[in-house]
């Protein structure tokens, strides 16, 4: 069955339907990137002070403490099982689109990549690995990108013309 193009042929509310769908997930996704911005996890010193405590810090606005196993645990495993879950279905419609397969082929397979350095930098971060955060700060924005092209483009291929 061929895939490629099929988002034009769609009925107008199954496309609807598909663009409220991405919106709305949108919106959570962005969402998660505030909160992200609230903790101070949007640079590398950040990243490392989110898991790794600043209590060895003398001049500190908040106090942070080095989280705990199970609190890592938790966090990586509902992040990697909804992070993964979102960009299955994100992945799914973009291979409906139209865009050149190469390019398609990138944007679906990517995140999945970006994933695994983002929450297993995270863990070894958190393991003592400080240069990861690096690691954690370029994949996760590469994740972020390829979230916004993914879904810009199934938005817009939605009510193009073929």
């Amino acid at each position: 069955m061929e895939l490629h193009g099929r988002i034009h042929t769609l009925p107008i509310y199954v496309k609807r339907f598909i663009a409220a769908f991405v919106i709305v997930l949108s919106v959570g996704y962005f969402t998660g990137l505030q909160f992200v911005r609230q903790t101070d996890s949007d640079n590398p010193s950040g990243i490392e002070e989110n898991y790794l405590g600043n209590e060895e810090v003398e001049e500190v606005t908040v106090m942070k403490f080095k989280k705990g196993e199970r609190e890592m645990l938790t966090i990586l495993h509902t992040h990697i099982l909804s992070i993964s879950f979102i960009f299955f279905l994100l992945g799914g419609l973009v291979s409906l689109t139209s865009i050149p397969k190469k390019w398609k082929a990138f944007l679906m397979i990517e995140p999945f990549f970006s994933i695994i350095l983002t929450f297993g930098g995270i863990y070894l971060l958190w393991k003592g690995w400080l240069w990861m955060k690096w690691v954690v700060m370029i994949s996760g924005s590469l994740m972020t990108l390829v979230y916004v092209i993914g879904a810009l483009l199934v938005l817009i291929q939605l009510f193009k013309k073929k």
